[in-house]
């Protein structure tokens, strides 16, 4: 739709905001190429250089992204309100779709049950004053938290409303626009976007199965980055978990800059299947986030993040100028899911499902000659040339996976393989599909 869309205005401000409002629109959508800045100042009778500021406004608030010969395009996802069909590749009708990275509905526990039981103990509301994070869950995550290692003993804790809330106070109340952050590539497409849109630069660290590759972090580092995010297992999109050799060799590279800001991502928490070795403490400022959207849904919009006693006390105070709390009937809600045994057991059972299903997509893929990645969580990464033809063959197929290209910066090219919707006998003939796709049967020359 972009080609018949007229951008209009004279100064910076109008033809930024008229881009902004096709964004909106929908007439403008992932991908598309804003025009070439002497283009459209021609077309508008003003200066490229009133064009230009316009196009770096865009960019500073991560509407839009410059890729090189790409030209400028629209970023992904960009922060303003438009059609969701945007926001994502649409998956066509009757394709399996495994493109989303989210859990299996089928395996989440049913939280009515336990909002009901719940109904008769939650006792008076909460006014303004009262509210914040509920003392018996700070005591129940400490317990839980410690229990793998995390550094709690002198570390203060609170709660916000999921992982990607907490990354977002902690950057805003440590950084400032402009400032590099070390990410992970390929990594989080939220945390990207998230990044582009408070005006943050991103730095990619490279990964590979054991997390990030320290030489590539050092580089970072000695870059002046102020703050480093990592995920501690089940990284998404490559499945990469930090083996216990590899968090020394972080930790030693972080301890040359002690004052960076360490964000260590837990998110899959319960659902991991591998042993979590931690890295916070590194730092003077460091934070541990661990949410419970992936083992207990989506909807449950909940993250205990623990830190040093300045980094916890900025992130509560940010929140109390903003939303507030995190909602306590939320926070009971997740106590007492931690505290039920038949809950933890359905937890258990869904994080042996997912390592089952990654583990024999990974071994027929493997076994057909394919590169693939994923130790843990609920993703598989494979490596391919060509991204696109992957895609559409697989599409065509029956088959949706998300295009690397969403997820990574200067990572070589691959797709994204949630497991989460394919069932045992699927495993099979989904390898044999990308196998063929990647692997194409060679055709014979005619004779002379």
């Amino acid at each position: 739709m972009a080609e018949q869309y007229q951008v209009s205005g004279s100064t910076a401000a109008s033809i930024s905001a008229s881009i902004e409002a096709g964004v909106r629109r929908g007439d403008w959508v992932w991908g598309d190429a804003l025009p070439p800045i002497r283009v459209l100042a021609d077309e508008l009778h003003v200066s490229p250089a009133t064009v230009s500021k316009a196009y770096q406004d865009l960019r500073q608030r991560g509407i839009v992204e410059t890729s090189g010969r790409r030209g400028t395009r629209i970023r992904r996802r960009p922060p303003v309100a438009g059609p969701r069909a945007a926001m994502r590749l649409p998956v066509p009708d009757g394709a399996l779709d495994l493109s989303s990275g989210d859990p299996d509905v089928r395996l989440l526990p049913a939280l009515g049950p336990h909002l009901r039981a719940l109904s008769d103990v939650v006792g008076s509301p909460f006014g303004y004053a009262a509210a914040g994070a509920m003392p018996e869950l700070i005591d129940v995550a400490r317990d839980r938290l410690e229990a793998d290692g995390v550094p709690v003993a002198d570390a203060a804790v609170t709660v916000t409303n999921g992982a990607l809330d907490a990354i977002e106070r902690l950057l805003t109340t440590h950084l400032r626009p402009g400032d590099p952050v070390a990410i992970e590539d390929p990594g989080w497409a939220n945390l990207q976007d998230l990044l582009a849109a408070l005006g943050l630069i991103a730095v990619p660290v490279a990964v590979d199965d054991e997390g990030p590759v320290p030489d590539s972090l050092l580089s970072a580092l000695a870059a002046g980055v102020r703050a480093v995010i990592i995920t501690a297992r089940a990284q998404n999109p490559t499945g990469a978990a930090v083996t216990a050799e590899r968090a020394s060799a972080i930790r030693k590279a972080l301890s040359l800059s002690p004052e960076v800001l360490l964000i260590e991502d837990d998110h899959a928490a319960e659902l991991a299947g591998v042993p979590l070795h931690c890295l916070s403490g590194a730092t003077r400022s460091w934070a541990f986030l661990r949410s419970a959207s992936k083992p207990f849904g989506p909807d449950l919009r909940v993250a205990v993040v623990a830190g040093d006693e300045a980094t916890i006390a900025r992130v509560e105070g940010r929140m109390r100028i903003g939303t507030g709390w995190v909602s306590t009937v939320m926070q009971r809600l997740l106590l007492r899911l931690w505290q039920e045994k038949a809950v933890a057991a359905q937890i258990a059972d869904a994080g042996k499902s997912y390592d089952r299903r990654r583990r024999a997509l990974h071994d027929a893929l493997t076994s057909r000659r394919v590169q693939v990645h994923g130790r843990t969580g609920i993703n598989l990464w494979v490596r391919t040339p060509d991204e696109t033809r992957l895609v559409t063959a697989l599409r065509d197929a029956g088959y949706a996976v998300a295009p690397g290209s969403l997820f990574r910066m200067d990572a070589p090219p691959g797709v994204r393989i949630t497991v989460s919707p394919l069932d045992d006998d699927a495993i099979e003939p989904l390898a044999e599909t990308v196998a063929a796709a990647l692997h194409p049967p060679a055709v014979s020359s005619p004779g002379r």
